[in-house]
């Protein structure tokens, strides 16, 4: 009986041996994203690093699809471009729930940045997000308060987040004011593929 599972073991080790065994790699802590709006295309590089929740929570959005045919809905010159919560009608989109608010991972609201737009509580961040305009420190925490989580940058295509921030704004919808008289519009948000290697 031994010598038959001795036997057993031997030839299963060799199977075993005979099976090729992959590495599994991370994830890029680096993924890109492209949105394509209707006044062209920007790139923005994720920091999965120093934002991973935020990141992960986005990227979900992303790969659903939420995303797509939102719109910038509100546009304040010197300040901000923000998007990813309403339809071109201005309906605003259902949204899964808050994620934590990682502010305070080193990355500051610099120009070109992107952060989770949020309400006055701090960890009621979903889907929306802001890409600063100019330098914003005013929204980086402090000790006394918690900031805005700024998950990644714009590395392409700024000049075309500066074409939404020359829009027009006026009362539209249920905005009295800051929202596009023309609507620019999230056509795609997709992720790069080589980003992904």
């Amino acid at each position: 009986m031994n010598k038959l599972l001795s036997g057993l073991s031997i030839i299963l080790l060799a199977a075993c041996s005979q099976v090729p065994v992959q590495p599994v790699m991370p994830p890029n802590p680096y993924p890109e994203v492209a949105f394509e709006t209707s006044l062209g295309t920007f790139v923005v590089q994720l920091d999965r690093q120093r934002a991973p929740l935020t990141v992960s929570n986005f990227l979900h959005y992303v790969t659903t699809g939420f995303y797509n045919g939102t719109v910038f809905h509100r546009v304040i010159p010197g300040f901000v471009i923000q998007g990813g919560g309403f339809t071109t009608a201005y309906v605003e989109k259902k949204t899964a729930g808050p994620i934590p608010n990682e502010s305070g991972n080193g990355l500051s609201n610099l120009r070109a940045t992107i952060a989770m737009a949020r309400e006055d509580a701090p960890h009621s961040a979903t889907a929306q997000f802001y890409i600063n305009l100019v330098d914003n420190r005013k929204l980086d925490p402090r000790p006394d308060r918690w900031g805005y989580a700024v998950f990644g940058q714009v590395i392409q295509g700024m000049d075309v987040v500066d074409k939404v921030a020359a829009t027009p704004t006026g009362k539209v919808g249920p905005f009295d004011t800051d929202a596009p008289l023309t609507p620019v519009v999230i056509l795609k948000v997709l992720v790069l593929k080589q980003s992904l290697d």
